[in-house]
Parts: C-alpha cells; sequence; structure tokens
C-alpha cells in the first residue's frame, strides 16, 4: 500500500494531466447510458489512485459519469466481494491487488468470492515496487549484510507491513524462503503506521512501496537495501535489484489492476481496456506516475487473466512453504 500523502498528491498531478476535453464515444447498443461504478478500497490508496485514474478518463472519454466508490476494510476485500456481487452489465468495475484476489484465499477464511470464477479480467493497471529498507542502525549495507546479521539473531528480528496479506508482507515471507531469514511478522493497519514503526525502531526493516518509502529514504530516515524485483526499479534507479544484490528469487510485484463482475459481455471488456491502454499510454501520465513510485502496465484482458492465476500459484505456495497462520 502508499500512504496517503504520497498518491493525494499524485491524484492531484493525474487530475491536472488528463483535463483534455471530453469525447463522445457512447456505442451503438447505447452504453454506457448511465453512471459507471469504479469499487475501490481506502481512500487514499494506491487502489484508489488507480480507480479515480479509470473512473476520470472514461467520464471525459464517454462523456458518461464514472463514480469511485470507496469500500474500505480487509485490505480492499470488503470492496471486491461487492464487485463480485454486482451486476455484469458493464456498469460495475472493480480495481484489484495482489491481496485481494493471489492471496485471499489463503489468508482469508469464508472469502465471499473466488478470486478467478467471479471476475473478468480487463487490464492490470500500475506496477508498484516493493523496496526493502532498515533503520539507519542496522549494521548492514547491503542484503548478504544484512541476511547474516539477522541470522546472528537468532530469529530475534521482526519486519513490518501494511498488514496481513499485503504485498509488503508476502514479500517479507518470500524473503524468509529465499534467504534463510527468520523474520517474524508484525502486521500495521496500513502503510502509514509501519513507516512510522521503523522510523522508531520498533521494527527494524519493513517490506514497502517504493511510493511509500521514498520520502523517507531521501531524509535519511529509512535506509533502502534492495527493490524486490530482477531489474532496478526506474523510480528508485540507485537501488539494486534482488539479481544484484544476489537473491535473484526475491521478485514480487505489487500490481494493481481492473475487474468487472464474471459474464460481462465481452465487447465491453474490450471497449474498457482499450480506453485505459489509450490513458496510460500517454507520456505525461507514464512520466508523472514513475515520479511518484508507479510504473504503467496496461495489458490485453487475456495476459491480464493469465498473470492473475500465475500469481495465485505463486503465493499459495509461498504461504504453504512459509507456514504462516493468522
Amino acid at each position: 500500500m502508499v500512504n496517503g500523502n504520497s498518491m493525494g498528491k499524485l491524484a492531484g498531478l493525474i487530475a491536472v494531466l488528463c483535463t483534455c476535453s471530453a469525447v463522445w464515444a457512447q456505442s451503438k447498443d447505447g452504453y454506457p447510458n448511465r453512471p459507471i461504478r469504479v469499487i475501490t478500497g481506502s481512500p487514499g490508496s494506491t487502489s484508489d489512485l488507480s480507480a479515480r485514474f479509470v473512473a476520470q478518463k472514461l467520464t471525459e472519454r464517454w462523456g458518461q459519469q464514472a463514480v469511485v466508490d470507496n469500500r474500505p476494510g480487509a485490505g480492499g476485500i470488503i470492496g471486491v466481494e461487492i464487485g463480485a456481487r454486482a451486476a455484469p452489465d458493464g456498469y460495475t468495475l472493480i480495481v484489484g491487488h495482489v491481496g485481494t484476489h493471489a492471496s485471499a484465499q489463503m489468508l482469508h477464511k469464508g472469502l465471499g468470492y473466488d478470486p478467478i470464477r467471479d471476475f473478468e479480467p480487463i487490464s492490470n493497471l500500475v506496477n508498484v515496487a516493493v523496496v526493502f529498507v532498515v533503520h539507519p542502525t542496522v549494521p548492514a549495507n547491503n542484503l548478504k549484510e544484512f541476511v547474516a546479521y539477522s541470522q546472528a539473531q537468532n530469529g530475534k528480528m521482526n519486519y513490518g507491513s501494511p498488514g496481513a496479506g499485503t504485498s509488503g508482507h508476502l514479500t517479507g515471507e518470500l524473503f524468509n524462503l529465499v534467504t534463510k531469514a527468520r523474520l517474524t511478522h508484525i502486521p500495521y493497519k496500513g502503510a502509514g503506521f509501519a513507516v512510522t514503526a521503523n522510523i522508531a525502531n520498533e521494527v527494524q526493516p519493513s517490506f514497502l512501496s517504493t511510493a511509500t518509502a521514498q520520502p523517507h529514504v531521501k531524509a535519511g530516515r529509512l535506509k533502502p537495501l534492495v527493490v524486490a524485483r530482477k531489474t532496478r526499479f526506474p523510480g528508485t534507479p540507485d537501488v539494486p535489484s534482488s539479481v544484484v544484490a544476489g537473491f535473484p528469487e526475491l521478485d514480487s510485484n505489487a500490481w494493481f489492476g481492473l475487474f468487472a463482475p464474471a459474464k460481462t459481455p465481452k465487447h465491453l471488456i474490450l471497449r474498457v481496456n482499450k480506453e485505459v491502454a489509450n490513458a496510460l499510454n500517454t507520456p505525461q501520465i507514464r512520466d508523472t506516475l514513475l515520479s511518484q513510485g508507479a510504473e504503467v502496465a496496461p495489458t490485453t484482458p487475456e495476459a491480464f487473466g493469465d498473470y492473475v492465476k500465475a500469481e495465485v500459484v505463486k503465493w499459495t505456495r509461498v504461504v504453504k512453504e512459509s507456514g504462516y497462520r493468522q
């Protein structure tokens, strides 16, 4: 997750960049002829930012209002469950992420939806890199030094994340498997609390989004050791990738994508996909998002669906092998 201040600034920048003239693009079947709802989680989150971007662009292109419907709680699961039950008529869209679709079945008993069966994938929207940061007093300046240091603590070191099932949490469990470290997970109620705890040295390391971590890294309050992906993140070019750090299997992606309820007509899925891709591929939007820690990553519906299925397999394995229980 990304903190509210960073996402508020980013949302404002996007609003400025997106003030192009509206283009009436209603299809021959009359769609859309009433407002479209875009369901997301807590205000100020990356999911919320993504939803507002989609809503604004569809409003501009179609001349019909698209409204963001914030449904906070359970890391976005409450809103996604509402979306799964909505009519498949093209008037409900849902922003989901790794926590709502890739790990939810493993970490939340009695989940009210099937992450694959109950949705039609439309497109990935943005990727936000997960960065491993430590308190400046930790005597390690690279990942190998930290692993050696943590192993010497004999399992007494904790790591923080924005909450159970978030990208930060899952990356931490993957970190333990890959490095053989024995860090204990401490979930916080959002990225802001996790950052505060790390800065206060309540936890020594944390797994945070680049957007959340960047201002604190620049201020010297946190020290970045690695970006949990195989290539360097363009927004943080000085932070080594997991390959450079010597742990190539530490590969995690905090993605945010767009879905519709299952059985939404294919031609409507393709229309939304086209509009979203056109908007995200605008150079100004790409540059602005990247400056705030998010990398645009539109896909076809088929490619996005395949990716989500692969993510479910990956994170199910990680949760099982880690032995994590809530």
